[in-house]
């Protein structure tokens, strides 16, 4: 029913709720706009509505919010005025996210090179940055690294690979 629902810590405000309040039960973000394309990182969260926009709210060390700043958020805020948000995945201080026109964004921490911009792993991007490309189809990342897909089916990896998880048969 377009409905988000949290529940538990809530140290920066990742809830969403406009506080730092820890909540044991369900409790529901204002309105009722809301897709199932959730991207959860470490103490940060995007939601992508049913218009197409994407919100983010939390932690924000890194400019994982992609606001531009390092100001943590305790409620949603809209990144950008993009309407063709398709997809988001978080990791530790870092986004991953996809647009309908198969562009690919990153944005936060680079460090180990996870964000896959070919730059220094100590800079850090507080606004969506985007990977070359307009053939993306899927995406995730999961700490240090990020995976995609591209259109024509290979798969893309960057980011840390000291335990293989840029499947590249190396460590």
């Amino acid at each position: 029913n377009g409905t988000l629902w949290v529940m538990g810590r809530n140290e920066y405000g990742y809830l969403g709720m406009n506080n730092a309040t820890y909540y044991s039960s369900p409790v529901q973000i204002p309105g009722t706009t809301w897709t199932d394309a959730i991207g959860a990182g470490y103490q940060t969260v995007g939601v992508i509505k049913t218009n197409g926009t994407l919100w983010m709210w939390g932690r924000n060390e890194y400019g994982e919010l992609g606001q531009n700043n390092t100001t943590n958020r305790s409620s949603p805020i809209q990144i950008g005025s993009s309407t063709n948000w398709s997809q988001i995945s978080g990791g530790n201080g870092n986004q991953i996210a996809l647009k309908t026109d198969g562009t690919l964004w990153v944005w936060g921490t680079n460090g180990r090179g996870r964000l896959g911009l070919n730059g220094p792993t100590t800079t850090q991007y507080s606004s969506p940055t985007q990977i070359p490309g307009t053939d993306w189809n899927a995406c995730m990342t999961n700490n240090d690294f990020c995976i995609a897909t591209k259109t024509d089916g290979t798969l893309w990896a960057w980011g840390a690979n000291e335990h293989g998880q840029c499947s590249q048969n190396d460590v």
